[in-house]
C-alpha cells in the first residue's frame, strides 16, 4: 500500500479539508477537463448535495467553490487575491479562469444547495456544469470530497476502491495492513519511518522528501505561532472567542514560580492544538493532518515534544511526520478519515492515533510499541460523533484537538511502559471504526442534524 506522506500531509486553506479544500480541488479539475473540451462554454454551474449542503456554509463550502471555478488551488492560496476575486464575482456574476475567459456564474443562482438524499458514492458530493450560451450542457462532472483534501470523480470512485487507487506504483514495503507492516519491519530489521522513507524514494530523491517535509512542519509550526499570537473571535456567527493566546499567555507567565502542578502539561499541550484549529476556522494556511478539523493534534505533539521533552531535536520531526503518515494511510486505505462519512472518530481519532505513533518513534519506541501506540490512541475515539454547532469548524472541533493531542501522548506514554505486546491490535481497531461509521446514524456524521449542533443554541 503506498500513500505518500504528502498525500496525507497537504498544505491547504481552513476551515475544512472535505468541505473546503476538496470542492476547491474540484473545480480546479472541472476547469483543466474544460480547458481540453471541444465545446465553448458561456457559463458554469454547481450543485452541493448531502454534507456538503447541510454544512457547507458553515465550512466556506460556497466560497470554496466558487473560488475553485475561479482557478485557486489550497496549496497556493493567497488570501487578499481570493477575497477580491470573490467581490469582483459578487459584483460582476462572472469568472476568469486562466485560459477559459469569460464565463457567467451567478452564485445566487448557479450555487444550488440541494438538501434532498446525497449522491449515491460518498456523503460528500457535488455536480459541476459547464454551459453554452443557450444554457445547455456542454460537460458535467460529480466529484465526491472523500476527507483530507481527497477528490475521486464518480468513475474513479465507482471503478475501483480506494485501496487499488492507492497503489501508485511497486514500493519495496507495500503494508496494506498494521500487521503486514510489522511483519517487514521484523524481516528488514528497518523503523517504520525508515521503511516509508524508502517507498518515498521510489517516487522522490532523499533531498525532496527533506525539503518537503521541512515544509510541512514549518507551515504546521508558522500556524501554530500565530494562533497563540492572535486573539479575537472567530468568524461565523457563534461569537467564539479565541483562547489559545490566552491560556499561552496565562502559562508563560507561571513558568518559573514552582507553583504549577504537573497537569499543567495538558494546558500547554492544548494551547498548541487549539492555536492551530482557531486558525483553521479562521480560514488560514493549514496542514491537513490527516483533515483540516483534526489539523491541531500532531503538530501540538510535535512542538510538546520539541519544546518540553529533554533531548528532543528538530532534525528528528521528518521521522515522527514519516512514522505518523504510515499510520494515516492504514486508517484512510482501510477505513475512512472523513467526519461525514464515519464521525470524528474518523478525524480527530486518525489524527491521535498518528500523532502516537510518531512521538512513539522519536522517543524511541520499537515498532510493536508505536503500532499499540497508535491503536490505544484510536480505540479510546472509537464512536465518536462529528457534530459541528452551526457547521462551523469550531464547537467541539478546537477544544477536541486538545483533548486528542493529550490522549495521543498519553497513548505513548503507556505503550512504551511495555514491550509492545497487546491484547487489540490496530487493524482489529481500524475495522471496528469502519464498521462504526457504516452503522452510524447520518444525523451524527457531519450534517450538523444531530448531537451537540441541535442541543445548543447556534446564536
Amino acid at each position: 500500500m503506498f500513500l505518500s506522506v504528502f498525500d496525507i500531509f497537504k498544505v491547504g486553506v481552513g476551515p475544512s479539508s472535505s468541505h473546503t479544500m476538496g470542492p476547491m480541488v474540484a473545480g480546479a479539475r472541472f476547469l483543466a477537463a474544460l480547458r481540453v473540451s471541444p465545446f465553448q462554454a458561456a457559463g458554469l454551474r454547481a450543485r452541493l448535495h448531502g454534507s456538503l449542503a447541510f454544512t457547507g456554509k458553515g465550512h466556506a463550502t460556497d466560497r470554496a467553490t466558487i473560488l475553485g471555478l475561479a482557478g485557486f488551488a489550497p496549496d497556493t492560496y493567497d488570501a487578499e487575491a481570493a477575497e477580491a476575486a470573490l467581490a469582483a464575482n459578487r459584483e460582476t456574476k462572472v469568472l476568469t479562469p486562466p485560459d477559459l475567459g469569460t464565463l457567467a456564474f451567478d452564485p445566487d443562482r448557479d450555487l444550488i444547495f440541494d438538501y434532498g438524499p446525497p449522491l449515491p458514492l460518498h456523503a460528500n458530493g457535488m455536480v459541476i456544469e459547464a454551459l453554452d450560451a443557450q444554457g445547455d450542457v456542454v460537460l458535467q462532472e460529480t466529484y465526491y470530497s472523500i476527507g483530507g483534501g481527497f477528490v475521486r470523480t464518480a468513475a474513479e470512485l465507482s471503478a475501483v476502491d480506494d485501496k487499488a487507487l492507492s497503489g501508485a506504483g511497486p514500493v519495496p514495503f507495500p503494508f496494506r495492513t498494521a500487521g503486514e507492516m510489522l511483519a517487514m519491519a521484523r524481516e528488514s530489521g528497518l523503523s517504520i519511518a525508515q521503511m516509508k522513507r524508502r517507498n518515498e524514494r521510489v517516487f522522490r530523491k532523499d533531498a525532496e522528501i527533506d525539503a518537503g517535509l521541512a515544509r510541512i512542519w514549518a507551515v504546521m509550526n508558522d500556524c501554530l505561532t500565530r494562533g497563540l499570537t492572535t486573539d479575537g473571535i472567530l468568524p461565523g456567527g457563534l461569537q467564539v472567542k479565541r483562547r489559545a493566546k490566552a491560556i499561552h499567555e496565562s502559562l508563560l507567565a507561571e513558568r518559573g514560580m514552582n507553583l504549577a502542578p504537573p497537569h499543567t502539561i495538558n494546558d500547554w499541550v492544548s494551547a498548541y492544538a487549539m492555536a492551530v484549529n482557531e486558525e483553521n476556522a479562521a480560514g488560514g494556511q493549514v496542514v491537513t493532518a490527516p483533515t483540516n478539523g483534526a489539523a491541531g493534534v500532531v503538530p501540538a505533539v510535535i512542538r510538546y515534544w520539541l519544546d518540553h521533552v529533554p533531548g528532543a531535536s528538530s532534525a528528528r520531526v521528518g521521522e515522527f511526520l514519516l512514522t505518523a503518515a504510515a499510520v494515516g494511510g492504514l486508517i484512510k486505505t482501510n477505513a475512512s478519515i472523513s467526519g461525514a462519512e464515519c464521525g470524528c472518530q474518523a478525524e480527530v481519532g486518525s489524527a491521535a492515533a498518528m500523532a502516537a505513533a510518531g512521538i512513539a518513534a522519536v522517543l524511541g519506541g520499537s515498532p510493536e510499541q508505536i503500532e499499540n501506540a497508535a491503536e490505544i490512541a484510536l480505540e479510546h475515539h472509537l464512536g465518536m460523533t462529528c457534530d459541528p454547532v452551526k457547521g462551523l469548524v469550531q464547537v467541539p472541533c478546537i477544544e477536541r484537538n486538545g483533548l486528542g493531542a493529550i490522549k495521543a501522548i498519553s497513548a505513548a506514554s503507556l505503550s512504551l511502559r511495555g514491550d509492545g505486546t497487546h491484547f487489540v491490535p490496530l487493524d482489529a481497531a481500524i475495522e471496528t471504526m469502519r464498521q462504526t461509521g457504516r452503522d452510524m446514524d447520518h444525523r451524527y456524521k457531519e450534517t450538523s442534524l444531530g448531537g451537540l449542533a441541535v442541543n445548543v443554541p447556534n446564536c
